[in-house]
């Protein structure tokens, strides 16, 4: 692979609904290899951006570049590079954590090994457990494992850990500083300040569909 010095470029974009301005010309870079913190109230344009970069919604104005490509325009290829792990995912309750990561490995061409995402995910010793057995951290997980088992190059994390106790906050944080030391990049929405300070590398604040500030943590 070909690594880039940008895994996001976002130029001017905008998005309206009606009369409604959801995004308003929002201009920022992802770098390769960084977790990229996006913080901002509910309501503010984090999802609608989201689904912009993720290629799930057309803007109304500027340009967009993701690992390279035109996410308005997206091949099959560029989609296994990408990795999404959304707010909710309804998975088979009678399924196991081992059968239920294997046949999403199985949609890859090249994928992670089972048994190795799901260490990673924080899961192992939950792996022969029913996903209906699992608790709402420990499913979260299973998203986390679901997303990352194709191998992905960037990793959308839509607020990971919303609802979550402290301690599971902080193991779903070590599982994601593991992921950067795979040398993916994170992009990673929240709104928990603290999240995205222990976690982000720079943040972007999102306020009204507007961005209000762009830097890295002491910067800010």
């Amino acid at each position: 692979r070909r690594p880039s010095v940008s895994a996001v470029v976002v130029q001017n974009i905008t998005k309206r609904f009606g009369s409604f301005t959801a995004v308003d010309d929002l201009s920022f870079s992802v770098e390769s290899g960084e977790i990229f913190g996006f913080l901002g109230p509910n309501g503010a344009g984090k999802t609608t951006t989201i689904e912009i970069l993720e290629g799930y919604r057309a803007r109304t104005a500027g340009d967009v570049r993701v690992l390279g490509v035109d996410p308005g325009k997206p091949t099959r290829r560029w989609r296994e590079r990408i990795g999404l792990v959304l707010q909710e995912c309804e998975l088979d309750p009678n399924l196991t954590v081992r059968e239920t990561v294997g046949l999403f490995a199985s949609f890859y061409p090249a994928p992670l090994r089972v048994d190795e995402t799901i260490e990673l995910s924080g899961l192992g010793d939950r792996a022969g457990a029913r996903i209906g057995a699992l608790s709402g951290g420990q499913k979260r997980r299973v998203d986390v494992a679901l997303g990352i088992v194709g191998d992905p190059d960037l990793v959308f994390l839509d607020e990971p850990t919303t609802g979550f106790d402290p301690s599971a906050r902080r193991g779903a944080w070590t599982m994601i500083d593991g992921l950067r030391r795979l040398g993916k990049t994170i992009f990673l929405t929240t709104h928990y300040m603290d999240e995205a300070q222990h976690l982000g590398d720079r943040i972007a604040i999102l306020r009204a569909g507007e961005l209000v500030a762009v830097g890295s943590v002491d910067e800010i």
